[in-house]
């Protein structure tokens, strides 16, 4: 049995001790609903007497371990639609869904000793003595609505972790509490990052280090994007209505658009998409083959309309900047400048110590435009990602693309091991149809340019938000919102302390003093907690000899009386060279 299944027929089987338990506690009137596998685990859906509370998860544990270890056969049996009308005609949400199967549907009950019976397609085990080395504990207990309707009745879910020992059950919870330290939503405010208010939900704030941090990490993208010759621009925010509408996000998006109505006939919208943007720019003058390919790029800030519910952080938000580029490439131009553009992404992930796969995404079923077209740019997707990737080394999500063309998802993994979407190169025949789009061919005739919309990052808060887990909060030294924390002893030694802050400030490393009078280590310790990746102390004997003595992030090793200008040569290294690690040595 393979690893999936597995966790799937112990998982399911679990959802039934589960269920068999709360029905043996809270009596014979409890209504049961549905017990789905998840990711990690699985939950119950239940109508019961009264509430569930954290008082009452080790009753329900035990007595699902008391149920395990009677060792019940478990049956299955294939009955018709009203033999199962007829078991589960005291419970409404069963008889429900019976009533919702095809006549000729083939119908599966699994019985769990003489007492318990429940609806479910399987598998299962065959006794509850194969459960009994699995681990599980009760998650949580939350109100969920029956099959989502708001109008419907609301019960009580139960979600259980689940695993096949108990080693692998701890490996998870070790991982949650893991994940609940790094969680940005936590460390953004704590480390003077980001912050959200309800007047804007979904619209993040940046607060003075975040900010640092966020234009720290776009300097990197824009010196990057200059090497490959890439052209900056800016655009509107706002358009109106008619803009929309020729690009086809009017008919196809504007569900997810902000629509400011000016008057009774003058509609406009807040961009979801920078596109139209660099098509304006690219059909403001007449341009001619000996400039493609060329290459825009874009971070203005977007709005998405997101579901409240839907909202989390920095991760989904409605507000953004994305770091967009748009380009205008001819025919023959397509596989090198993708090849070029995850020439591009390879270099930037490995920057952060991120590793990525590729997914192609092909033709949705709401797409616009000729599907010969549509043909092509797949084909040709899969030719560059078979040439750069080889064959197999990818996945194809099959109608996922967008409505306007197919696309290559990147996606990464973080210190977490959690996957996440975040570059995606989409190939668009589509627009520059849309908006006539022309340049002057070498042989004197129009031509129609084929368009590239890239992103690497995607969203930079949301990049951001996973750099904050994947670090801890603990930056790269060239990202961190302050660089070095400036710690002078007693008031008399601030005069040197200004003399250094000057010379880092004129090499433009990034820096925080306190010249107060408090006490040295109640100085340290604040900018220990806001995780400065270097702090300085300055005392007489550096003053006198023009040093340093400095405190390493993360290690209990000091470097005592290291020259200022080696130190700052440090520094100028690590923002050089885009540095993961600290320097911990003094170069030689």
């Amino acid at each position: 049995m393979d690893k999936e299944l597995y966790l799937s027929c112990y998982r399911h089987s679990l959802s039934h001790i589960l269920a068999k338990a709360v029905i043996e506690l809270y009596g014979d009137t409890v209504q049961y609903a549905i017990g789905p596998q998840i990711a990690d685990g699985f939950y119950y859906d239940f109508l019961l007497p009264r509430p569930v509370t954290t008082d009452d998860f080790k009753t329900i544990e035990d007595k699902m371990r008391e149920i395990i270890k009677r060792r019940e056969t478990w049956v299955r049996k294939e009955v018709s639609k009203e033999e199962a009308l007829s078991i589960f005609k005291n419970q409404k949400y069963k008889t429900e869904l019976i009533n919702d199967l095809p006549e000729d549907e083939l119908i599966t009950v699994y019985e769990t000793g003489d007492d318990f019976i429940d609806l479910c397609r399987g598998p299962h085990v065959e006794s509850s003595q194969d459960l009994m080395n699995a681990a599980f504990q009760i998650k949580s207990v939350s109100g969920s609505y029956w099959r989502g309707d708001e109008k419907r009745d609301q019960l009580t879910r139960i979600y259980v972790f689940a695993f096949p020992d108990k080693k692998a059950l701890k490996d998870h919870l070790n991982l949650l509490k893991e994940a609940m330290e790094r969680d940005h939503k936590k460390l953004g405010p704590e480390l003077g990052l980001v912050m959200f208010h309800e007047t804007a939900p979904g619209m993040p704030y940046w607060l003075p280090r975040g900010w640092c941090t966020y234009n720290a990490l776009l300097d990197y993208w824009r010196q990057e994007h200059l090497l490959h010759g890439y052209q900056e621009i800016s655009g509107p925010v706002l358009s109106e209505k008619q803009l929309w509408v020729t690009s086809g996000h009017w008919d196809h998006y504007k569900e997810g658009m902000f629509i400011v109505n000016i008057d009774e006939n003058t509609t406009y919208a807040i961009k979801p998409m920078n596109c139209p943007n660099a098509i304006n720019v690219f059909r403001s003058c007449q341009r001619s083959y000996k400039e493609l390919p060329l290459r825009f790029s874009q971070t203005d800030v977007i709005h998405r309309r997101e579901k409240s519910g839907q909202l989390n952080g920095l991760f989904r938000v409605q507000e953004f900047h994305q770091d967009d580029a748009h380009i205008f490439v001819t025919d023959d131009q397509i596989e090198n400048e993708i090849s070029d553009i995850m020439d591009i992404a390879k270099k930037i992930y490995s920057t952060f110590g991120l590793s990525y796969s590729a997914e192609l995404s092909t033709r949705p079923e709401n797409f616009m435009g000729d599907i010969e077209l549509w043909n092509q740019a797949e084909a040709s997707l899969k030719k560059i990602l078979d040439n750069k990737l080889g064959e197999g080394n990818y996945e194809v999500n099959e109608g996922d693309g967008a409505f306007y063309g197919p696309k290559i998802d990147l996606k990464m993994k973080d210190c977490l091991g959690r996957e996440w979407q975040m570059g995606t190169i989409q190939l668009d025949f589509q627009l520059p149809l849309n908006f006539d789009l022309k340049y002057v061919a070498s042989d004197g005739s129009q031509k129609m340019p084929v368009l590239i919309h890239r992103a690497i990052f995607g969203s930079l808060e949301r990049f951001i938000g996973i750099l904050i887990e994947h670090f801890k909060g603990q930056f790269p030294f060239w990202l961190s919102p302050k660089q070095v924390g400036i710690v002078p002893i007693r008031p008399e030694n601030n005069e040197y302390a200004k003399k250094v802050a000057d010379l880092l400030y004129q090499n433009r490393i990034r820096y925080e003093v306190d010249y107060s009078d408090e006490n040295m280590k109640v100085k340290i310790k604040q900018y220990k907690l806001m995780r400065d990746p270097y702090i300085i102390v300055l005392g007489d004997r550096e003053a006198e000899e023009n040093t340093v003595s400095i405190n390493i992030r993360g290690s209990q090793k000091n470097l005592q009386n290291v020259p200022l200008d080696t130190f700052i040569r440090m520094c100028l290294d690590m923002n050089r060279n885009y540095s993961l690690e600290l320097l911990t040595e003094l170069p030689e």
